[in-house]
């Protein structure tokens, strides 16, 4: 069977298809995703929103092995931000935050053996990872790969700002 060739895609097309992957990789509905974009003034920013949320930082701590396991590991209250615990995937992370699993459920399931994976895991530059004490700490502001601002999310500015 020989495969089809459709037309190229359009302008609109290839816009669409770049928001529907970028919303896809962070797992959020479309009215959440376009609220980050009518918040950031500039694709940088509104990178760094994304970066920013809890349910993103425990993953790239390393903390859970996707977005989807870091977001129901925060929305099943596992993690706590500065001492306190914070069930909303969508929480705003800033400096010097320190995001750790809570006392109670270090002994359970996914975090049983996670002091070892943390051990050959390398956080981003911006999140400082203690192996030893399963916390991370937010040292700076996420910093934005110039290849996620340009292929990913000035598409998407364009695609909603028709």
């Amino acid at each position: 069977m020989a495969r089809r060739r459709g037309k190229p895609k359009s302008e609109y097309g290839l816009q669409l298809a770049e928001k529907q992957q970028l919303k896809d990789t962070y797992g959020l509905r479309e009215k959440k995703f376009r609220r980050y974009f009518d918040i950031g003034k500039d694709p940088e920013e509104i990178a760094r929103l994304l970066e920013s949320r809890l349910d993103n930082v425990v993953f790239r701590s390393g903390f859970a092995q996707t977005r989807k396991a870091a977001r129901q590991i925060v929305g099943h209250g596992h993690i706590q931000v500065n001492g306190n615990n914070v069930n909303l995937p969508a929480f705003s992370i800033k400096v010097g935050d320190t995001i750790s699993i809570h006392p109670s459920s270090t002994n359970i399931g996914p975090f049983k053996d996670l002091s070892l994976t943390l051990k050959k895991y390398e956080a981003p530059a911006w999140i400082t990872v203690d192996a030893k004490s399963l916390n991370a700490k937010v040292s700076a502001r996420p910093t934005v790969d110039e290849y996620l601002v340009t292929s990913s999310i000035r598409p998407v500015i364009e695609f909603y700002s028709r």
